[in-house]
């Protein structure tokens, strides 16, 4: 090879830019989210490095369960990594600060926690779990089923536990049950005692918990203590093995709404979500060890499951690492159909950046340390 030769060659790898998708991740692998995050983090890991004949990078950091830091970590993706999606965190108030960041840099925003999205101006904003009035409503008819009249109410101090209130006085309301406590406490407490004797003193058919993750045991624990053998039911933000493990024999009983995943074996043979389902625990229980599955790891699963599908539509339009790329995406994020993940079939729509229906969601019961589907 001539010197002159070789210097072209040089001269062109080095003007070269080789194009790859670069998604942002946030998760709470520190705080009081930490016990949903840590599952974010394995399943993000788990997730294709190459998608449509391009290399996909996934930039992931920890916003330690705190909104400032979640908004911190969206604008280093925005203008230092300079992303093309970001999938972000997995407790409400964070992906709200996160979102808000996000739609501002107009990059496409795929939340791991049910935030309200109003699509028409939150247009970059999507996500991936449940929506709360669907998973309350699917409480609230197996309340109504079972004779509950009365419901007492304890949830989180913030946007997680008031949407679970709202939901759940709304929903209640047209289903004939009375709500007959609103009490809160913050993700940090380490008692929820005076609160949980007001709930008990009103006497309720039922007790409903509005939080998630650990944090959940502490009213869990102090009602089955205080000798409460009724039907307690608690959000889809529960549904993990460390809520058994931290409960431990007080968390026996437990309904609460899920995805289909955590079951995935016991749905029927032509449920929709099986077969996904079942790929995904076989993936991810052979990395991580059998009976470790949970639905967070599975929300971070789906979200790439929808990056997956709009890729190689957006990747037909322009390159990534452009405005026009992240349009793009956005775009392909909000036309998807029939998307099957392992929660839902996402059908998404210029008026839902959920796109998910009934069959999102069944129920489940804490039975004998595992979690059962309600047949």
């Amino acid at each position: 090879m001539t010197r002159k030769l070789l210097g072209l060659l040089l001269a062109l790898a080095s003007s070269t830019v080789w194009a790859e998708v670069v998604v942002g991740v946030s998760v709470s692998a520190t705080g009081p989210g930490a016990s949903l995050g840590v599952h974010v983090a394995k399943a993000i890991a788990l997730l294709p490095k190459s998608i449509g004949g391009e290399t996909v990078r996934y930039v992931v950091l920890d916003d330690t369960s705190d909104p400032t830091v979640g908004a911190k970590n969206v604008r280093r993706f925005a203008v230092e990594d300079k992303v093309d999606a970001i999938i972000g965190s997995s407790t409400v108030p964070v992906a709200l600060a996160q979102g808000a960041v996000a739609n501002e840099a107009r990059i496409p925003f795929i939340a791991l926690c049910p935030i309200p999205i109003d699509a028409a101006r939150q247009t970059y904003l999507f996500a991936v779990p449940q929506p709360i009035p669907l998973m309350v409503s699917a409480l609230v008819e197996h309340m109504q089923a079972n004779k509950v009249k009365t419901v007492g109410y304890i949830g989180f101090s913030d946007s997680w536990g008031d949407a679970n209130y709202n939901s759940l006085k709304g929903g209640g309301a047209a289903a004939g049950l009375e709500v007959t406590t609103n009490e809160r406490y913050t993700r940090a407490d380490t008692a929820v005692t005076g609160q949980m004797l007001k709930v008990l003193a009103s006497n309720p058919d039922a007790i409903f918990v509005g939080a998630s993750g650990t944090p959940a045991d502490l009213p869990q624990i102090a009602a089955v203590e205080r000798g409460y053998r009724k039907q307690i039911y608690h959000t889809h933000g529960v549904v993990n093995p460390d809520f058994i493990r931290v409960g431990g024999k007080s968390a026996e009983g437990v309904i609460a709404a899920t995805g289909p995943v955590v079951v995935a074996e016991q749905l029927a043979a032509n449920d929709p979500l099986k077969a996904t389902g079942l790929q995904f625990l076989k993936e991810y229980e052979s990395a991580y060890g059998a009976g470790s599955r949970n639905a967070f790891a599975a929300y971070a699963w789906d979200a790439g499951v929808i990056v997956q599908a709009a890729l190689p539509v957006a990747l037909k339009a322009t390159k990534p690492g452009t405005p026009a790329f992240r349009d793009a995406l956005r775009d392909a994020i909000e036309a998807g159909k029939d998307v099957k993940g392992t929660h839902a079939v996402y059908n998404m729509s210029p008026t839902d950046h959920y796109g998910v229906d009934k069959r999102a969601r069944v129920l489940v019961k804490v039975d004998n340390g595992e979690w059962k589907l309600v047949r």
